[in-house]
């Protein structure tokens, strides 16, 4: 699993969004909306085209807890598939399994989700699968093991939920807390703070 050794709450003050979906670092931000270091309230750089499309890069590393190679070979991927690149790269970033897992509500973070893989606590369409990076495709349903339905942090998370999930492409049945991957998202369907022409940019120099 990607280690970063960077406190996570300076990260999302440099990026200037919650890429952890954790709620307390929104709160964070709104504390304090400006860079970390002594001079984040008053010193703001002026970055290069370089600059920004190499901090969007960062940005979308450190959301999905990717190591570069990791990255660059994902890249590489969506590069070699028909269609758009950009788009190409976040439906494989959000098609995998620890995503998926945070996106049904089954983890409050992408990396409890990935954690929470790593231990085999879901079955992907019946058969356990503990490999974060697992590419799901339409039709895979993805259930929280029996053994583990009762652990505190998925069902805490999954209280969370309200209504509908926020993402058409997957579906949730809370009480089976089961999932299921409805259809590929399209780009629309994905995140918009993420602006993937910036890392398309910077790999085609």
């Amino acid at each position: 699993m990607a280690k970063n050794q960077v406190a996570k709450g300076k990260l999302v003050r440099k990026f200037g969004t919650n890429i952890f979906g954790n709620p307390k670092y929104d709160k964070l931000l709104n504390r304090k909306p400006y860079s970390p270091g002594q001079h984040g309230q008053s010193r703001r750089a002026r970055l290069s085209n370089f600059g920004i499309q190499l901090k969007e890069k960062q940005k979308i590393k450190f959301m999905y807890g990717l190591l570069e190679k990791q990255f660059r070979n994902c890249f590489e991927k969506a590069d070699k598939m028909k269609g758009e690149t950009g788009t190409n790269l976040l439906q494989l970033l959000e098609r995998r399994l620890d995503s998926v897992v945070f996106r049904l509500g089954f983890a409050p973070t992408r990396p409890s989700g990935r954690q929470l893989v790593n231990h085999g606590h879901f079955l992907v369409n019946g058969r356990k699968v503990n490999i974060p990076s697992a590419l799901l495709k339409k039709g895979d349903v993805i259930q929280v093991k029996d053994k583990s339905k009762k652990l505190d942090i998925i069902l805490e998370s999954v209280k969370q939920i309200k209504g509908d999930l926020d993402f058409s492409w997957l579906h949730l049945d809370k009480a089976k807390m089961q999932g299921t991957v409805i259809e590929i998202p399209e780009r629309d369907q994905l995140d918009q703070t993420i602006n993937d022409r910036l890392v398309v940019e910077l790999y085609s120099k």
